[in-house]
């Protein structure tokens, strides 16, 4: 039963008929909606890519203040506000936990934060164009990646300078023979055939060394003296540095004439260091050598005869294929240091007498492939016919 005497009790009407209930249910006037500040309507503002397509029924539609302006932004970016419920008339409305958290924080003076839910970002993935920026990161980073593949599948797989540069100087001497049969051969440096610690980048003073010099019988005692000097002075350098400076070594050495440099004092030795400015126990040393020299020559005839006793008068040929075989030493050297050491000569270690036997042809390190393999071994054949 009813209980007239509530005095909170009121009546509303619903459906054309009077109902009673209490005072705290009754429904609120609805208030006129106030128009958007500029601070909400810019966060409300569409993309670019909408704009065209929107710019049309704005313009058509008539200019209208309050909640209709909300209504047509609503509309027009629907993936920015999330859809709001009916509510039911009579319903009290229930406050949620991110509005009562909203309430209690401070908020700045004219600051409007916009509302975005999970379902508005979901939406505006799905409505988003295809182009978007994650598409845009994904592809690049595809690419990036198979760009990545590719250099690595091609590592080592690059044909070297030297080589190619070799082949296109064979194929131009094969097209110049061919064409003039009757014409005398046209000598052509063929890169991918010599020794290939020769490169193109290899210093000119080098090459020309390799192709002239290097592993030729040498018996003259003068140049075999001059050979054993730069060997030892080689040793923590590059042969091109000490080529380069050869013409320095042998005014120093007074063109390595042996009895001349043996005679050298202790003045004339300093005057030579700071003259040339060569360092004073490699000068010593080559004036010791070549008392030394002096000596062999009254124990065997010439320097020469004793170097080339060594190897029975005949150059080695080991006959390597490759640059890495090439050994830094050998026992042939060991046992001509030794020998040598005993004699009381200077800077003549294994290592010193394998370069020294590589320069003066006493071995013929050239690579089998090289086109010096062969003038070498057709020189050092010739050259122990006269002996």
């Amino acid at each position: 039963m009813c209980n007239s005497n509530v005095k909170s009790a009121g009546v509303a009407q619903i459906a054309g008929r009077p109902v009673l209930q209490p005072a705290g249910n009754r429904v609120a006037a609805t208030e006129v909606a106030r128009p958007l500040k500029k601070s909400l309507q810019k966060s409300l503002s569409m993309p670019a890519s909408y704009d065209n397509a929107a710019a049309a029924p704005a313009a058509a539609a008539p200019k209208n203040t309050g909640a209709g302006d909300f209504a047509r932004a609503a509309a027009a970016a629907p993936y920015l506000l999330p859809p709001t419920p009916a509510k039911a008339a009579g319903a009290r409305a229930v406050p949620s936990v991110g509005a009562e958290k909203s309430r209690k924080a401070p908020k700045k003076a004219g600051a409007v934060l916009p509302v975005v839910t999970f379902a508005a970002l979901e939406a505006f993935e799905v409505a988003g164009p295809a182009g978007s920026i994650a598409a845009a990161q994904r592809e690049h980073v595809t690419q990036a990646q198979a760009q990545r593949k590719s250099r690595i599948a091609h590592y080592g797989r690059t044909a070297s300078f030297s080589r190619v540069e070799g082949r296109v100087g064979a194929t131009a001497t094969a097209t110049a023979t061919a064409a003039a049969p009757g014409a005398a051969p046209v000598v052509a440096t063929l890169e991918e055939k010599r020794c290939s610690f020769i490169t193109a980048y290899s210093d000119p003073v080098y090459v020309a060394y390799h192709d002239e010099e290097w592993g030729l019988p040498v018996h003259d005692d003068e140049l075999l003296f001059e050979m054993l000097t730069l060997s030892g002075v080689q040793v923590g350098a590059d042969w091109a540095s000490i080529l380069r400076r050869r013409h320095i070594y042998r005014e120093a050495f007074s063109g390595f004439d042996v009895e001349a440099v043996a005679k050298y004092t202790e003045k004339q030795m300093a005057s030579v260091s700071a003259g040339f400015g060569l360092d004073l126990g490699t000068i010593r040393g080559a004036v010791n050598n070549a008392w030394r020299i002096l000596e062999v020559r009254r124990d065997f005839g010439s320097f020469g005869k004793y170097v080339w006793g060594f190897v029975n008068h005949k150059p080695l040929s080991p006959g390597y294929k490759y640059s890495r075989k090439i050994p830094v030493k050998t026992s042939k050297s060991e046992s001509i240091s030794k020998d040598m050491v005993r004699r009381g000569f200077r800077f003549v270690g294994p290592t010193v007498l394998h370069s020294f036997m590589q320069a003066v042809g006493l071995t013929n390190d050239h690579l089998v492939s090289c086109p010096r393999h062969r003038v070498c071994s057709t020189s050092s054949s010739s050259s122990s016919d006269a002996a």
